[in-house]
Parts: structure tokens; sequence; C-alpha cells
């Protein structure tokens, strides 16, 4: 069975989107079938893998609150091995009318289940807020991953997120962990870059990745052309710092059972 990682900080700015993209781009160049599922009305992460609003027939919205066949949605991007569930603005209204709808926490738990098994990981590219549509994305979850900025002022309302992670565990999804901590946004020409580093790990005891993502012209300009950096740039820094991330979150994984090609 495949595993299922949402990306998330109700904090907007601190590279989710990117995180989502690239990260599921490298782990699909190390050669693992990876879905990513824009769950953001913003669309950015399906833009960011290539695909235009005339290749969508089927968006994320319709299979979360029509209940369309996920299968007749998912989209193949232009990086091999790594295909998406695309977003659109129409998933602006599925919060309010998820309200009324029974189990509405699981609604993307059922969705997902039908093709879990089909991929070896599946990234929720989550919203910068803590709704309904959040809370569908961490129930469905097997594990949250947080891109953090390397900045003191993106700790604020971390906090939050871990009081909304543990009430999601205690009622919802008992078997939600902790991925990991990413740091992101690095600049190394900052002065106080590295006292800010070690700020940031003494607050925040949870696991941190230790590849750290420095700020990279080249990550800015990749989603512009519909790429990860790894197709734009593979010998980029920041493809660089994708590729040892998705090389770390491996090592971190245990019994990988690589997905059916």
């Amino acid at each position: 069975m495949g595993k299922i990682i949402a990306i998330a900080n109700q904090k907007g700015g601190v590279g989710k989107t990117t995180t989502a993209i690239n990260l599921a781009a490298a782990l699909a160049v190390l050669d693992y079938k990876v879905l990513l599922v824009d769950a953001d009305p913003q669309a950015n992460a399906t833009s960011g893998v290539g695909i235009k609003e005339e290749d969508i027939l089927i968006d994320s919205y319709d299979c979360l609150v029509e209940q369309a066949d996920i299968k007749n949605a998912i989209l193949p991007t232009v990086t091999p091995n790594l295909y998406l569930l695309a977003s659109s603005i129409n998933l602006v209204g599925a919060e309010i009318e998820l309200v009324g709808t029974p189990d509405r926490e699981f609604q993307m738990k059922k969705m997902l289940a039908p093709i879990k098994g089909e991929y070896d990981f599946i990234f929720i590219d989550c919203l910068p807020s803590l709704g309904l549509i959040t809370v569908n994305a961490l129930t469905a979850s097997d594990a949250i991953l947080v891109p953090v900025q390397c900045e003191f002022f993106s700790l604020e309302g971390f906090g939050k997120l871990k009081e909304t992670i543990q009430i999601v565990k205690s009622a919802l999804n008992p078997e939600l962990k902790i991925e990991g901590i990413l740091l992101s946004m690095y600049d190394q020409r900052l002065r106080m870059a590295n006292m800010i580093l070690e700020e940031i790990r003494e607050i925040i005891s949870d696991k941190i990745f230790e590849t750290i993502i420095h700020r990279n012209s080249k990550i800015g300009e990749a989603p512009s052309l519909g790429q990860p950096v790894i197709i734009y740039d593979a010998t980029s820094k920041g493809a660089i710092n994708f590729l040892n991330l998705a090389q770390e979150f491996i090592a971190s994984q245990s019994n990988i059972s690589v997905a059916a090609r």
C-alpha cells in the first residue's frame, strides 16, 4: 500500500507548494511512482507541474464533492512517474458544500482509497488554512510534513497546527504522525541565518530534516515553465537540495514496496 503525506502549514509563503511539487518530482526521478494531489483552489501545484486548465476534465473538486471516479481524473505530468490530481477555482466552495455531508471529514480518505495501492507515495498539497479541506487531508494521511521558513515569524501559529494535529489524531485519525519539519527558504548570505536555524531547532522539538532548502533562483523560475526544478535545471542548487531531501525521506521509510508500474 502507498503512503499518503499531507504537506501543510496554515501560514502562507513558507514553501508548501514548492515542497510538494519538488519533493514529489525528486522521488519520481528516483523511480518511485508518485501522485500529487492539489487540494488548494489556487491550483499552483497544478500549473507548477505543467498542467493547463484546458487539460483538466475532472478535478479534485469533482472527486471530493461530486464523487467522480478519481481514476478518470489523474493526469501524467512532464516528469516520468509523477502524476497529478488537478485542482481549480471550483474547490473554493467545497468547504461549504461538505458541511452537511455525513462523515464530512472522511471524504478525501474515501476519494483516495481506490488508488492508494497504485502509488508508492501520495502527496497532498494543502490549503494555507486549518479548514475542513485541510482536516480532510490530515484524516486521509499517514503523516504530515510541515515546511517552515527560516525566519522567526514563521514559527507563529506552529503551536496551533500542532493542536490541530492532536485533535485530528484523537478524534479522526489516530495513526497520523509527523513525518518531519522541513526548513526552507534558507539564505546563507544573511548574517544571522545560522543563529536563526539553531533557534528554530531548539524551539521545534519534532523531527527536523537534516536537508535544508536554500533560496535559489531556479526554484523560483521553474514553476513559470510548468516544470519541477529537477526537470528545469538538474544541476542547480535547488534541484540538488530536493534530491537530497528525497533521499533522506526514503532513508527514513521502512518496509517500502515499489508500486506496480
